[in-house]
């Protein structure tokens, strides 16, 4: 079977409910400046990982830039996703997950990814344990 490179809804983090209890919680580590939340699910989900996008409205206050920002880590996340994915359903786990941009300035997409696969290794790591 051929890799999918899909983000579709069933991978989407929507639940306030969930959401919430991810913040309240989850646990979280920074890999600047992306900042990852994340938290084994209990209740059974249609996807084993669910993953959410943020950036604070403090510090980018134009829409655009907070959306090219979530399109960015959208799209990274979506490419190296697969691993983790893997590493997650051969442990017949759930998990949430949420990335949340820290940074001050408009990131180039070759640092996100990078910042992205560095963020999702050490939380394949932090599964492991």
């Amino acid at each position: 079977m051929a890799a999918t490179f899909s983000y579709n809804k069933k991978e989407k983090l929507k639940s306030r409910k969930a959401l919430e209890q991810l913040f309240a919680k989850g646990k979280s580590f920074s890999v600047f400046p992306v900042k990852v939340f994340y938290m084994p699910m209990s209740e059974t989900m249609d996807h084993p990982v669910k993953v959410g996008v943020g950036v604070s409205a403090r510090n980018f206050k134009k829409a655009t830039d907070r959306n090219r920002i979530k399109r960015l880590l959208r799209e990274s996340y979506r490419l190296n996703k697969l691993s983790l994915n893997a590493l997650v359903e051969t442990k017949q786990k759930q998990m949430a997950v949420f990335f949340l941009y820290i940074g001050k300035e408009l990131p180039e997409y070759v640092l996100l990814t990078e910042k992205m696969q560095a963020a999702l290794k050490r939380l394949e790591e932090n599964i492991d344990r």
